[in-house]
C-alpha cells in the first residue's frame, strides 16, 4: 500500500474513534437558535465541512486551453528557427 493510503485510513479510524467516544447531548447556540444535539452529529457534521473545503483548497486550478482555431503567423512551432527579422539584426 501506498503511503498516502495509510494515512487515510489511520485517520479516517482516528476519527471513528473520536466521534464514537462522543455521543452525549450538548446545547449548541447559533444565531437566535439553541439547538440541543448530540456531539456524534455536530462531529460528524464539522469533519464533513472541513473535508469538502480542503478538497475545494487543495484542488488545482484549472488550465485555460486556446480554441483550435487559433493561429500565430509570427511563430510556427514546426520551424526550428523563432527568431524574427528583428531579433536577428539585433544579434549580429
Amino acid at each position: 500500500m501506498r503511503i498516502k493510503t495509510i494515512v487515510i485510513i489511520v485517520i479516517a479510524v482516528f476519527l471513528t474513534i473520536i466521534l464514537m467516544q462522543n455521543t452525549g447531548r450538548v446545547t449548541f447556540e447559533f444565531l437566535w437558535a439553541t439547538f440541543v444535539i448530540s456531539k456524534l452529529v455536530m462531529l460528524g457534521i464539522i469533519a464533513a465541512i472541513a473535508f469538502i473545503l480542503g478538497i475545494l483548497a487543495g484542488r488545482p486550478n484549472r488550465v485555460k486551453r486556446l480554441s483550435e482555431d487559433y493561429t500565430d503567423d509570427e511563430f510556427n512551432r514546426r520551424s526550428p528557427d523563432t527568431l524574427s527579422d528583428e531579433d536577428r539584426d539585433y544579434i549580429n
